[in-house]
């Protein structure tokens, strides 16, 4: 048998209870493997808790719990590093039947894995509103500016979901009478810790336009065709926004202070 035959095999019985192959029937009979195998399973559990903290808090530990081994038995760990464990958990939250009472959940659940995802994302220099400042207007037009690697936005289309994630992560209370309505969410890393804001329909067409490589002047026009009726913050109010809070990248050579 090859080295890596068995590797294979023994990380499937570490992983999941269906039968192992009668290859590792001696080994899997082993008090101490099932001990192993009960370990790697709760660090598995535990770091998606950590990882999903909001969700938590709206659905309580027991019913976490249940969906956290839903979840395990069909994504485990394909990496030791179990800090960034469970990419697919939102998406798995949407086809979750116990879910399906909590319409809001998915997105919650996306928005604290676009805090993950924020919090280990690659360090850059910010874009600062100096450097856009000296361009001449056509050379701002035609630049591709990037958006920050730290930077995660995501639109809630049909509920409220950044607000009441916002005010479980800022332990707040959620009102009552909170408008049941589409939002946008922008979540950074300017200064070494994550921070997050609402973003509206037209900073996530900017955003998006930028993150294809569309110059400045593309990713201007996307961002007012996506408020036609001029709601909305206006396109410098959006990119002050987006500036101050580290959202964009600086160019090659353009690494100002912000």
């Amino acid at each position: 048998m090859q080295l890596s035959a068995f590797q294979d095999g023994f990380c499937a019985a570490l992983r999941t209870d269906a039968p192992a192959p009668a290859w590792m029937d001696a080994l899997c009979a082993q008090p101490g493997f099932a001990v192993y195998r009960n370990s790697g399973r709760k660090a598995a559990l535990d770091a998606l808790r950590a990882n999903y903290p909001t969700v938590v808090q709206l659905v309580g530990e027991d019913w976490f719990f249940g969906a956290a081994q839903a979840y395990l038995a069909v994504q485990p760990p394909t990496d030791g590093r179990l800090m960034d464990y469970g990419a697919g958990f939102a998406a798995f939250l949407a086809g979750f039947a116990p879910a399906m009472e909590l319409p809001y959940l998915s997105d919650v659940a996306h928005l604290d894995r676009a805090w993950t995802e924020a919090h280990l994302a690659a360090d850059a220099p910010p874009l600062a509103a100096s450097w856009m400042a000296r361009q001449p207007p056509e050379a701002l037009g035609a630049a591709c500016i990037a958006p920050h690697p730290a930077a995660r936005w995501l639109w809630c289309n049909a509920h409220p979901a950044y607000s009441i994630w916002q005010r479980h992560r800022e332990g707040l209370a959620v009102d009552a009478a909170l408008p049941w309505q589409a939002e946008g969410a922008l979540l950074t890393r300017p200064h070494g810790a994550v921070q997050w804001c609402a973003l509206p329909r037209a900073g996530m067409a900017f955003l998006d336009a930028c993150a294809t490589g569309r110059p400045i002047a593309e990713a201007a026009e996307s961002a007012l065709a996506a408020t036609p009726d001029g709601a909305g913050e206006s396109l410098a109010q959006l990119m002050a926004l987006l500036l101050s809070s580290g959202a964009l990248c600086a160019p090659a050579g353009a690494e100002d202070p912000v």
